[in-house]
């Protein structure tokens, strides 16, 4: 029976018209690195204080460092350590207290502590991320983590109404109305002086972010031949890891979180473009029984690739081309044994590797080193990433080297929780390989899940299963930031612990190296029938 792949080998399964489309969605996934990262630099605490005004005059009168002033208002740990309470202040009426330009010290202990009453200061260097203009600190500290969980809460919603929306009226009618809105709600972010509406339009951006990114993943996956699926949907996520090198240099660079977040949404206006640029998936429209026009498509892709297109087309529409198009439904998923097992132990590794990935790079902003830098190193490790997946599933498969990444993960998570803190480099050696295998887990995630699912429902069942990672976009903030204030590594044991389980799962999978994209879900249920 001829099947579509059949017809991409004919047509050329990856030549010059599969690379355009490739590199046309592909860089329309940077502003995403950015809108999903970006969390690290518009959300940063920095070092934040009670403020007194007394204190405050005190310090433009004798021209005090803020080191000095902070200790009139906080007590430190140390003379170079973190700071003590410092959602408190000392319980002290400064304008009654003996204070003069030449007071170096005083002796403040035993003196009782109070809430703060003027608000905070904040030690960030003529900078401005959306913690200080709100500040968003001490009690209000759980704000700043919803900035990130709204937009999870936006993936959540985006996962299932679009993957519905692709699979019923098509791939490249949700790129653009994605795209459009990600231009709309990002800028909407930037311009409101409303922290409650920030938190509204940031929902609203992952909605149409989620739509963005896995419509234009499904379409490369469906254009391209079997055996080029692999490497492009490696490299369609290699380029996410390379915005994350541009995203600390225009942090570094623009010292105010609105215009970062202007600079960051600004690409996605331009993608609208794709409509005149971009075709449909002829798959799809062959599920939809749209034949003619997948026909009409399939023609174009071998003449761009200056093929020849012989008849064996015809052999795919031999159903009644009058009859109703399947409809996609979530009940698919679950109906059948097997298609239900895949779909629970994806979604739970989609839930786990994106709880570890991102709380791994939000870990950057607490380790208290140089923001920027760190933060680059950690996205360094995400390209060697690409390199193991690509050397290892070509002669291993799909399902070892996905499971070795999740476990290898789990260790390393664990293993950095114990190491203490003054071995700083093998403590940053060992998270680095946590990062990198991380990514690969990530990065593996999303193609095996494409593979495992059939045509019909593949787009709605890969955004399905994702919305377990939506949880997990919603909760990363709290496990890191809180757990953190009780010990810094806890995070990393619970990240640990959850990815060695998901290791062990990934071996109830079937092997999908070699094996043709399943149309209908009796290719699922019925592999060699």
């Amino acid at each position: 029976m001829t099947t579509f792949d059949d017809i991409l080998e004919e047509v050329g399964p990856f030549a010059r018209f599969q690379k355009r489309i490739f590199l046309l969605l592909s860089v329309s996934s940077l502003s995403i690195a950015g809108f999903l990262t970006s969390i690290v630099f518009l959300g940063y605490t920095p070092d934040h204080w009670c403020r007194d005004s007394a204190v405050a005059a005190k310090r433009q009168e004798c021209d005090w460092s803020l080191e000095h002033t902070r200790r009139l208002t906080v007590p430190y740990s140390n003379t170079s350590g973190p700071l003590e309470n410092m959602c408190t202040q000392y319980d002290l009426d400064w304008n009654t207290t003996a204070l003069s330009c030449s007071t170096e010290t005083l002796n403040l202990t035993g003196v009782p502590v109070t809430a703060c009453k003027e608000g905070w200061e904040f030690d960030y260097e003529g900078r401005k991320s959306f913690v200080t203009e709100f500040t968003l600190v001490c009690s209000d500290a759980w704000l700043a983590d919803m900035y990130q969980s709204s937009l999870g809460v936006g993936f959540l919603f985006g996962s299932v109404a679009f993957g519905y929306f692709s699979d019923k009226y098509g791939r490249k009618l949700t790129i653009v109305l994605a795209n459009m809105m990600n231009f709309i709600m990002g800028i909407a972010v930037a311009v409101i002086p409303n922290y409650t509406c920030i938190l509204l339009f940031r929902a609203f951006l992952g909605f149409s972010m989620k739509g963005s990114w896995m419509s234009s993943y499904v379409l490369i996956s469906e254009v391209v031949g079997m055996k080029n699926r692999r490497f492009v949907g490696i490299m369609y996520q290699v380029f996410l890891s390379f915005a994350l090198l541009i995203v600390p240099l225009l942090a570094y660079l623009i010292t105010d979180w609105r215009w970062l977040q202007v600079v960051i949404t600004a690409p996605t206006g331009m993608f609208l473009v794709y409509y005149w640029f971009v075709p449909e998936s002829p798959r799809w429209l062959l599920s939809q029984k749209k034949f003619p026009k997948a026909l009409e498509i399939t023609k174009a892709i071998a003449k761009e690739n200056k093929k020849k297109f012989s008849s064996n087309f015809e052999a795919l529409t031999t159903d009644d081309d009058e009859g109703d198009a399947p409809s996609a439904s979530i009940l698919d998923l679950f109906r059948t044994p097997n298609m239900r097992k895949y779909t629970l132990i994806l979604m739970y590794i989609w839930l786990t590797t994106e709880v570890v990935y991102q709380g791994l790079i939000m870990r950057v902003g607490i380790a208290r080193g140089n923001l920027y830098i760190d933060f680059l190193i950690s996205s360094l490790m995400e390209l060697p990433a690409c390199l193991f997946i690509l050397f290892t599933v070509e002669r291993m498969g799909r399902r070892i080297p996905f499971c070795a990444a999740n476990i290898v993960t789990g260790l390393a998570c664990l293993i950095t929780a114990f190491i203490p803190e003054n071995m700083y480099w093998f403590k940053t050696v060992v998270g680095s390989i946590g990062r990198l295998t991380v990514t690969m887990a990530v990065e593996m995630v999303v193609f095996v899940n494409t593979e495992l699912f059939p045509t019909c429902v593949r787009n709605l069942g890969v955004s399905f299963c994702s919305t377990s990672c939506d949880i997990g976009s919603i909760v990363a903030p709290f496990v890191l930031y809180r757990l953190a204030t009780v010990w810094n590594d806890l995070p990393l044991i619970i990240f640990g612990g959850i990815t060695l389980v998901g290791g062990g799962l990934i071996l109830l999978l079937p092997e999908t190296k070699g094996v043709p994209l399943p149309e209908t879900i009796d290719d699922i249920e019925f592999p060699n029938r």
